[in-house]
């Protein structure tokens, strides 16, 4: 796909753990995708793997003119082009240079959001040593959370990073 003045950067919102598989599907189809990945080690209960996960969870950055935007919305693990007042989001071209000089500096970096935790909502530890405890979201500081809690009748209040849980049901 050619780098002409009609085209630009954008991002789309992948369904949950389909980024690398739509952006593989997608660059095979010939549209120049970018889904930043970084390398961790993963424990299983039988053995430790490096694995490559999105740094970005469920978003995925095409360079494409309208007409490849309205193609890309096709891909079955694409939900939507994520959009800023109104219209699909321009990137810039030296923002997604940037992004990758920094993750082959800072390889094992990460993205993090706030966005889907409030306050009062549940959460699960996915990743430490407290993983697949759950608990209740009481405050958020920055990209830590405060999460409460209560197992075995005593509770307790950890600071956690916001990378290391998800939450478990949207407030209503």
């Amino acid at each position: 796909m050619n780098n002409n003045s009609n085209t630009y950067w954008t991002a789309f919102y992948t369904k949950p753990r389909s980024e690398k598989k739509a952006s593989e599907r997608l660059s095979v189809k010939g549209f120049q995708v970018y889904c930043p990945t970084r390398t961790i080690l993963r424990q299983w209960s039988d053995r430790k793997k490096k694995v490559k996960e999105p740094v970005f969870t469920s978003y995925i950055f095409a360079r494409v003119d309208e007409v490849k935007r309205q193609q890309i919305l096709y891909e079955p693990s694409i939900v939507s082009s994520v959009f800023w007042l109104g219209k699909p989001v321009v990137i810039r071209d030296t923002e997604i240079d940037e992004i990758e000089r920094f993750l082959s500096e800072h390889p094992e970096a990460q993205g993090m959001s706030t966005g889907t935790l409030k306050p009062g909502q549940e959460a699960r530890v996915v990743r430490g040593p407290l993983d697949g405890e759950s608990g209740i979201v009481r405050q958020i500081r920055g990209n830590k959370v405060i999460l409460e809690i209560s197992n075995l009748g005593i509770e307790l209040q950890a600071e956690i990073a916001v990378s290391k849980i998800e939450p478990l049901k949207h407030l209503v």
